[in-house]
């Protein structure tokens, strides 16, 4: 995957101030390749929609990190496995590529159906037009009652990339290892309902480009969802979307995203610290992911991800994606943070 970092969106502002002109010329001579899969890019179009075709945003109202942290009454935070976490996602993986319109993507979608016993179970079938042609695709929400109205969103990817499906690509960290993860919590929330906020475990279909990586060839699940979910009043029920994505490799650094919801981002930080996690944030990106269509409805998102896999992201979308390169150290690190961030939000 190619990547703007957050420096090229600095450069670009200086270059326009100093000439147009110079700044087309060097941008067309330096431009990176086209990603096929999720990538870094300027915030201007952090939606991956123009802004004449958003919906108007819900809310969000102007929070604070503070306003989130926990009290010693507060509940402790549900304890999730990592090392199970890490089997999940070798079973699942095992599987073999999971691109769309494959008997391995049907494999899947039965696969993580039948680690969902207990929960309330809502599929959101539809037929997606790309740039590859017309997919069934399958977004799978796993509901989880609490005793709060709210709703606390756990989302991840499970297809594999298109483009790679004539390779032996599984994507063991790219959509293995969020699956790892979240079977792991439905595991636990199946003994452990939540007091506070419902939690919805979103398993997204169509994340991954089919022919190269655009606003429109990307994300499919997510905008198809989003709509719906704005639509029918769901959106304006959900506290915080975390989005978990590329979050197994054994060099674990989580990238503190400019395309999410910054206080959201201060009480995912917040709860790192709490933790003692120090692999979250080191580093700023800009990253186009399924967080951008709900983010576009109001919807407060935090997409939890590290973009940079193996040295100089050697791994990603490549066949050496393998769980070797995952760690259930890592899915224990993001899970201890991820489930105190879901404390921290929900009501004293």
């Amino acid at each position: 995957m190619n990547r703007r970092r957050a420096q090229l969106a600095f450069q670009k502002l200086a270059f326009q101030r100093l000439c147009p002109v110079l700044l087309a010329l060097l941008l067309a001579a330096f431009a990176l390749p086209a990603a096929s899969c999720r990538q870094s890019s300027p915030a201007a179009d952090s939606a991956g929609q123009s802004a004449a075709a958003q919906p108007a945003p819900i809310r969000p109202p102007d929070y604070r990190a503070e306003d989130f942290d926990p009290t010693p009454q507060t509940p402790p935070a549900l304890k999730v496995s990592g090392a199970q976490a890490y089997q999940n996602l070798k079973d699942f993986v095992a599987l073999g590529p999971r691109f769309l319109g494959s008997p391995g993507h049907a494999k899947a979608e039965q696969f993580i159906l039948g680690h969902l016993e207990g929960a309330q179970i809502e599929q959101d079938t539809f037929t997606a037009q790309t740039a590859a042609g017309a997919f069934p695709m399958n977004n799978i929400i796993a509901k989880y009652p609490g005793k709060k109205d709210g709703i606390i969103v756990l989302a991840g990817h499970y297809d594999t990339n298109y483009p790679l499906r004539n390779t032996s690509f599984i994507g063991a960290n790219d959509g293995g290892s969020n699956v790892g993860l979240m079977l792991e919590i439905a595991a636990q929330l199946r003994t452990h309902p939540p007091e506070g906020y419902s939690i919805w475990l979103l398993f997204t279909d169509g994340e991954e480009a089919t022919v190269e990586w655009t606003d429109a060839d990307s994300v499919y699940g997510s905008k198809q969802l989003a709509k719906k979910w704005y639509a029918d009043g769901t959106a304006s029920k959900i506290k915080a979307f975390l989005l978990l994505d590329m979050i197994g490799d054994k060099d674990l650094d989580i990238d503190r995203d400019t395309n999410s919801t910054p206080w959201l981002l201060d009480v995912v930080g917040r709860a790192a610290q709490r933790v003692g996690q120090p692999h979250f944030f080191v580093r700023n990106n800009t990253i186009q992911d399924d967080h951008l269509p709900f983010a576009a409805v109001g919807i407060p998102v935090a997409d939890i991800i590290d973009i940079d896999y193996g040295f100089n992201n050697i791994y990603h979308h490549t066949t050496e994606d393998t769980p070797d390169k995952c760690s259930a150290a890592s899915l224990q690190t993001v899970s201890n943070v991820v489930m105190e961030t879901v404390r921290a939000l929900n009501p004293r």
